[in-house]
């Protein structure tokens, strides 16, 4: 697969500027376009969506640019409410999620609004960029309960003070906003294992349920994987969920330490 990488402030060269809709309010968008089997460099393509015909979050602009000017644009999206994560992008040079962004928020008046691919991963088309080594590290931490005791006939118990503890960890939806924010990780994405899979990671070694801690803290140990990040908290600004994957990531740090004496 042809392969490009789009980095933070990169130049792209103007594209296609598609005629205006009638109507009295358009908001203008600059939606990144790149296909591999074009042979193109990649471009900026201008559209003027109609507000009084959609909704008002830059992912339904997006559907209205599909559905109504050019059928080609292509994104990933699914719930629509904020949950998937699957319409994560950079959106007036922030990383968020497209659903639950407004298509008038953080934009200048008589600007417009810049839509871009999260940076620094493999594109794959448009908007979408490839996550094959964003899944592989998550897959890297087993996110899913691991025991040795004998499993009870109804469930396994938790307090609620213990469940209190996985507050702030299990809201992650895996949009991969923290990881491409993250400085650390765009230089080492393939030993950093980045915000996203430490708070999946943070969240698991948490759970009191589970009997593999040592083994979980044992994978982390190595001079990338965790210790490559520098606390620079892009993430935590970056999730739309209101999580801080720094803060829990500096807590591993912190267990890791705890265990040795």
């Amino acid at each position: 697969m042809v392969e490009f990488r789009l980095p933070i402030n990169s130049r792209i060269e103007q594209g296609t500027v598609w005629p205006k809709p009638t109507g009295e309010s358009l908001r203008e968008f600059q939606v990144y376009r790149w296909n591999p089997e074009d042979g193109r460099n990649p471009r900026l393509d201008t559209y003027f969506v109609d507000q009084n015909n959609c909704g008002p979050m830059v992912l339904d602009g997006l559907i209205w640019i599909k559905n109504n000017v050019d059928s080609t644009l292509t994104f990933r999206r699914s719930c629509r409410e904020g949950v998937c994560g699957s319409c994560s992008m950079n959106i007036a040079g922030q990383n968020t999620l497209a659903c639950t962004k407004s298509m008038n928020e953080d934009v200048p008046e008589g600007e417009p609004l810049r839509v871009l691919p999260l940076p620094h991963q493999p594109v794959v088309k448009d908007l979408v960029p490839d996550l094959t080594n964003f899944y592989a590290q998550l897959a890297l931490i087993e996110p899913w309960l691991q025991t040795t005791s004998p499993t009870p006939q109804t469930e396994w118990r938790q307090s609620h003070e213990d469940r209190a503890k996985l507050d702030g960890l299990y809201e992650c939806i895996l949009c991969a906003c923290c990881s491409t924010s993250c400085p650390s990780y765009w230089w080492n994405s393939e030993r950093f294992l980045g915000p996203a899979a430490l708070i999946q990671a943070a969240r698991w070694i948490n759970d009191s349920r589970d009997e593999a801690t040592g083994e979980r803290l044992d994978m982390l140990e190595d001079p990338f994987r965790i210790y490559r990040c520098h606390t620079i908290l892009n993430c935590a600004k970056a999730c739309p969920k209101g999580l801080n994957p720094g803060e829990a990531i500096s807590a591993l740090r912190l267990k890791m330490v705890q265990r040795k004496f």
